[in-house]
């Protein structure tokens, strides 16, 4: 890629939802999410100088940040532009010389969702930067970055699904991705349902400070029972050990053990075409994050109860982070509005709150959308 000064380009970076397999990245386990058809757009121009402006079209400020890429002291200040800051910063560590650039960001994906506006920002970045500075990066290489970024510049212990998935994502697949290896495979979302995302409008203070403490409950259960991470434990080692594991602890093992296998099991139902099995599982998955991980809320486990009601629902679970944020549902085609209908208004009887529902399909990763 080679970049000129008259160049514009845009490039646009999915959200994604999780269909299986929550919080289990950061254990090295498996995932399945898709890439959304909600979008972030990073269009970027070269500057003469090593500055970085950025601009947001979503947050009304008016004015640009700027920052000056031989600044050796960035640091977060818990703003937007933490993310697209902290992805030059990471670059620039890894040894990637950056050009100066003027950023212009639009994005689609709803905030504190739980579909990954964090990752689709970083990845639309993260692609408009190194094609701005004519560098070449292998995709694996810029997930891996961009997950940095968040980990290390903005400060929230990601793993790199969502940054994955971004990148890597394929229209009517869901990617079952191994986080260790980051070896994938491409599964088939059948023509004949919707993902349906309905969105609690809640968003509890605690999730990112609840979320690291899950984090390090996990390393202390995988440092008891000796394994690399929670990935290389099985159910029967979890037994052995239980009467030694403080209670919270085993608990949060049993999920992650448990949502590891129902994450393969998962697999193997996608590629038969077995939803029936499928939405199995996600049921039993919101079962485990609302007992066992606890990060479920009581708006989530309203949403998955009343979409288990509905006729055609497959599955529902709970999906993202937890302690508020979205559902994901596997709904027949021909019951979605009937589903739109009955959740939304069951929803908003019960907690006065008018939920967002979002009717998707899996959709491409990142890609360029404008050159010149």
């Amino acid at each position: 890629m080679s970049t000129e000064n008259s160049e514009t380009r845009t490039f646009r970076a999915p959200g994604r939802v999780n269909l299986i397999g929550e919080h289990t990245d950061y254990n090295d386990g498996f995932v399945m999410p898709v890439a959304l058809n909600f979008s972030t757009w990073a269009t970027v121009s070269p500057l003469d100088t090593r500055k970085l402006q950025i601009f947001s079209e979503n947050f009304g400020e008016e004015d640009e940040v700027e920052v000056d890429l031989d600044d050796q002291n960035l640091a977060a200040r818990k703003h937007w532009s933490d993310y697209p800051i902290g992805v030059a910063v990471v670059l620039e560590r890894a040894g990637y010389r950056l050009r100066g650039a003027k950023l212009r960001i639009r994005g689609e994906v709803p905030i504190g969702s739980g579909l990954s506006s964090s990752a689709a920002i970083e990845v639309a970045t993260a692609c408009a930067l190194v094609a701005n500075s004519g560098l070449h990066i292998d995709a694996r290489e810029l997930a891996r970055l961009c997950q940095r970024a968040e980990n290390e510049f903005v400060g929230a212990r990601v793993g790199i699904m969502d940054q994955f998935v971004s990148l890597f994502g394929q229209a009517h697949k869901a990617l079952l991705l191994d986080c260790r290896s980051l070896e994938f495979k491409l599964l088939p979302v059948p023509d004949n349902v919707r993902l349906i995302i309905c969105n609690t409008m809640v968003k509890h203070e605690l999730a990112s400070s609840a979320y690291n403490e899950r984090r390090a409950q996990c390393e202390a259960g995988a440092k008891h029972l000796n394994v690399t991470a929670l990935r290389d434990a099985t159910l029967e080692q979890l037994e052995q050990h239980r009467s030694s594991l403080p209670e919270v602890i085993y608990r949060r093992c049993r999920h992650v053990i448990t949502e590891n296998a129902r994450v393969l099991a998962a697999g193997e139902a996608l590629e038969q075409g077995d939803l029936h099995r499928f939405g199995k599982l996600m049921a039993e998955s919101h079962v485990s994050l609302r007992d066992d991980y606890e990060v479920s809320s009581k708006e989530l486990d309203l949403m998955v109860e009343l979409a288990q009601k509905v006729e055609g629902v497959y599955g529902a679970r709970m999906t993202g982070g937890g302690f508020g944020g979205s559902t994901v549902n596997l709904v027949r085609n021909e019951n979605v509005e009937e589903f739109r209908a009955r959740v939304s208004e069951g929803y908003e009887r019960v907690t006065k709150i008018t939920p967002e529902i979002y009717i998707t399909t899996a959709a491409n990763g990142a890609e360029e959308v404008s050159h010149g």
